[in-house]
C-alpha cells in the first residue's frame, strides 16, 4: 500500500509516516521504482505487536 493509503488507515497525515520513516520507526517499508510501499503483513505485525487490551 502506498504512504497516502495507509495514513487513511490510521488517519493520520502522509507527513507523519515520512517523519517515522527519518527516525526509523512504524513498519517497514519497500522502495520500488522510487515509490515508497507497505506491505499489508508488514502494516498487519506493526499493528498486531502495539495491540492494546482493554479492561
Amino acid at each position: 500500500m502506498t504512504t497516502a493509503e495507509l495514513a487513511e488507515r490510521w488517519r493520520m497525515t502522509t507527513r507523519t509516516l515520512e517523519r517515522w520513516r527519518a527516525e526509523r520507526y512504524g513498519p517497514a517499508w519497500h522502495t520500488i521504482g522510487g515509490k515508497v510501499l507497505y506491505l499489508l503483513a508488514d502494516v498487519q505485525a506493526y499493528e498486531g505487536r502495539h495491540r492494546r487490551k482493554g479492561g
